[in-house]
């Protein structure tokens, strides 16, 4: 048997990935490990499966999606247990824009029931403008080149979309205030930051909330926080730092981290009084 000519004519989806994902990735280490454990070098298993070496070592790297033929074929060439069929089905393409520890907790905000955020080092992705996305996304070393930059803004653009496409999935957002006296551009620009959240905050299922600088220490010191419900009632938290995320899950510290939250909603400015001081930041430039 021959590897000429053997690479599928629908072959979109085997075609090298941009960004792999992490199954993407884990897929590929499980049929490189039942392939040696076969004893089979990536040319004779990819004989048997009827792909090139080069297609082979790819979805093992995971730097392709294998199409249905692909997995169906391993899946016989490597004992027909059932693991690279059924693990086929949580395949999943990375997301261009997106940092790889962000995008689990990305794909569970596109169909949260609520959604409660707290920062202290920027504005919130979902609240920013696009000149200061533009200007957080310049700022980041190393530098991105500028078709990654495109990227980054069409995702962040994106994502806002949440908070026009959802009327009555209620979003919270606790912000310090220096978040805001921060200064990310001239004076024009500023301005259009501070209409851009006046006016995704103005709906009735989004409430924000600033902590003045003079409230003082308080319950959520530890760092950025997000927190969500599913739709199956399930409470999970995200909180990130340098180059890292992490999803939580178990329950005891997301009740912890939502008390926190909830604890820091007291000490926080009421939404009216919240977006007055965001109007005399505004008038102050």
């Amino acid at each position: 048997m021959t590897t000429d000519n053997v690479e599928p004519a629908a072959g979109a989806e085997c075609v090298r990935e941009p960004d792999p994902s992490d199954s993407l990735r884990t897929f590929g280490a499980v049929v490189q490990a039942l392939r040696e454990h076969a004893g089979l070098s990536r040319v004779e298993f990819g004989e048997i499966v009827r792909f090139s070496k080069h297609t082979v070592e790819s979805v093992e790297l995971g730097r392709r999606m294998p199409d249905a033929s692909f997995v169906e074929r391993a899946e016989e060439a490597l004992g027909n247990t059932g693991a690279l069929r059924n693990s086929a089905r949580f395949l999943t393409r990375g997301e261009a824009g997106l940092a790889a520890w962000f995008r689990q907790w990305a794909r569970l905000e596109r169909v949260a029931v609520s959604l409660c955020t707290y920062e202290c080092r920027l504005v919130p992705g979902l609240l920013q403008s696009e000149g200061y996305a533009r200007a957080v996304f310049e700022g980041t070393v190393p530098v991105a080149p500028d078709d990654q930059l495109e990227s980054f803004m069409e995702r962040r653009m994106e994502r806002q979309r949440m908070l026009y496409e959802r009327p009555t999935t209620p979003f919270s957002f606790i912000v310090e205030e220096h978040v805001f006296r921060r200064r990310s551009g001239d004076a024009g620009q500023m301005r259009e930051l501070f209409d851009h959240v006046l006016e995704l905050s103005a709906p009735r299922n989004v409430t924000l909330q600033i902590v003045p600088l003079e409230a003082g220490l308080h319950a959520c010191l530890d760092g950025p926080l997000q927190l969500l419900e599913t739709p199956k009632g399930q409470r999970l938290a995200y909180s990130e730092g340098q180059q890292n995320g992490r999803l939580i899950s178990d329950p005891k510290e997301v009740s912890l981290l939502q008390q926190r939250y909830d604890t820091l909603r007291s000490q926080a400015l009421n939404a009216q009084d919240s977006r007055g001081l965001l109007g005399r930041l505004r008038g102050e430039l």
